[in-house]
């Protein structure tokens, strides 16, 4: 594994101390099917510590963007990364992303940088760094994290994995009401080719590439609410 010299510092008031090994609850699936806000909200209910995977990535390809640099350039990704300090802050289960200090939580949000996460998190040596910090930042905590790989590489153990998928139309109508509430000037059509292509570049990249981990229970998002989605996660899941 490559040793890294980038920081992830981390606050948090959702810590817990731990006298067994800590719980780990995986959550995968394809952009729009609601793995945010389903592992925010599972997090809030079991008074687990959430870990945004994305966001690491995020504000990473918003550095790389910054800086003009080749998103498919690895080894300038890569080395960006080891000297990049990435911040994660929970305040009242509000998450504040900072970027080398300064605070990026809206800007990672923007369809600039989710156009070019793709590219940057299918970089090999960028993931096992990613993978590494994920792995310290689950230490000692229970803990909820959602992303492609969870439950496949990173927490490949997790004691709960869960898969969440939603048709491709209703995953975008779902982003499309995302992006018009933030203002963003986005339309129908522009979506659908982001989120088509991020789901072929996700599915096919050769490391760490999204798919449902053997073990994972698979639930399709398309007509349940964002409540029936998390009660159903909590109901397979004994603390």
């Amino acid at each position: 594994m490559p040793q890294s010299k980038s920081h992830l510092r981390v606050k948090s008031q959702t810590k817990t101390s731990q006298q067994n090994k800590e719980i780990i609850i995986a959550i995968d699936g394809p952009a729009g099917a609601g793995k945010s806000t389903v592992a925010k909200l599972i997090a809030q209910k079991l008074g687990f510590f959430y870990i945004d995977t994305g966001a690491l990535y995020r504000a990473l390809t918003l550095k790389a963007k910054r800086l003009n640099l080749n998103l498919k350039d690895e080894k300038s990704i890569s080395d960006l990364l080891k000297k990049t300090n990435i911040g994660l802050e929970y305040d009242k289960n509000n998450l504040r992303v900072t970027l080398d200090g300064e605070d990026i939580s809206k800007e990672i949000r923007k369809p600039y940088v989710t156009d070019g996460v793709s590219d940057v998190a299918k970089i090999k040596e960028v993931r096992e760094i990613m993978t590494t910090l994920q792995r310290k930042l689950a230490e000692n905590n229970n803990s909820v994290l959602e992303g492609r790989d969870i439950g496949t590489v990173v927490f490949p153990n997790a004691q709960y994995k869960f898969f969440l998928d939603a048709d491709f139309n209703e995953r975008v109508n779902r982003r499309f009401k995302e992006l018009e509430e933030k203002k963003e000037n986005i339309n129908m059509e522009l979506v659908a080719n982001d989120l088509s292509t991020r789901d072929k570049i996700d599915s096919t990249r050769k490391i760490a590439p999204l798919k449902k981990a053997e073990d994972a229970i698979y639930i399709d998002t398309t007509n349940l609410s964002i409540e029936e989605v998390v009660n159903k996660v909590i109901s397979w899941i004994k603390i």
